[in-house]
């Protein structure tokens, strides 16, 4: 079946409120691209502006954490309702900086997972392995781990608000990707175990992104694999050329 292609851009901790909406702002024009979806993830500080702006547009907005409790004394924390209230639609739980630098484990990302399906809101699952354990090959293994423990209480219904992405730790932010090769053979088995716990009509339905170092010079490669149902783009959707050029090199096929 086909699966609408999603493109993503992960700011990170990048661009003020001011800088966010002039980079939504320009866009825009991207809205008649009505066959592909696509997701913009800013800094919590720039969601209220932005979902008030993209309101009622072809693009959608998403936060890039959540916490998993609905309120009270987490500082820094941002919760469901708050995400909601500012007009986001996903967010993502489980990003590998959540996981290695702030230190989420499995059970943290499923906590997170779980508040935001019951919010109503579309995660966006991130799992990826080390360059070690790719080395040791270990890649199967470690990604059906954070598979079974992220997804071990979610029913069969909500797997059609939940989207995965393979994002392998060694190609982030490092310049080094993944081949198509290698990026489909990983996409491929997230499909396969989604097939062996869900059932194949959910895994045919589930969309799987690939994420590291995606650029507009790799961006149609990495696309044209079958499993490869879009993209996490984190660097390169920092500039609004760059961005659009990765959204066009999404082959026609696809759309």
């Amino acid at each position: 079946m086909e699966r609408r292609v999603l493109i993503a851009g992960n700011w990170k901790m990048n661009k003020t409120p001011e800088e966010s909406e002039a980079f939504a702002r320009s866009l825009l024009f991207l809205e008649s691209t009505a066959d592909i979806d696509i997701l913009i993830l800013p800094p919590f500080t720039s969601l209220d502006r932005l979902g008030k702006m993209l309101d009622e547009t072809g693009i959608s907005l998403g936060a890039q954490d959540i916490h998993f409790e609905p309120g009270g004394a987490f500082t820094g924390a941002i919760s469901a309702r708050m995400i909601l209230a500012c007009g986001c639609r996903y967010v993502l739980v489980g990003h590998s900086e959540c996981r290695h630098v702030f230190g989420d484990s499995d059970e943290t990302v499923e906590k997170k997972l779980h508040a935001a399906l019951d919010a109503e809101l579309r995660p966006i699952l991130c799992i990826g392995e080390r360059l070690d354990e790719r080395r040791a090959g270990d890649t199967e293994s470690l990604l059906s781990r954070q598979l079974s423990i992220a997804l071990a209480d979610v029913q069969s219904k909500a797997m059609d608000r939940i989207t995965i992405a393979y994002e392998p730790v060694w190609a982030i932010g490092t310049g080094e990707t993944a081949t198509p090769a290698q990026a489909e053979q990983a996409c491929a088995f997230v499909r396969s175990w989604v097939a062996s716990r869900f059932g194949d009509a959910f895994a045919q339905r589930t969309r799987i992104l690939y994420g590291g170092s995606v650029k507009p010079e790799n961006a149609a490669a990495l696309l044209e694999e079958p499993e490869i149902d879009g993209a996490l783009i984190g660097g390169a959707s920092l500039d609004v050329e760059a961005f659009a050029a990765i959204i066009d090199a999404v082959p026609g096929g696809r759309r």
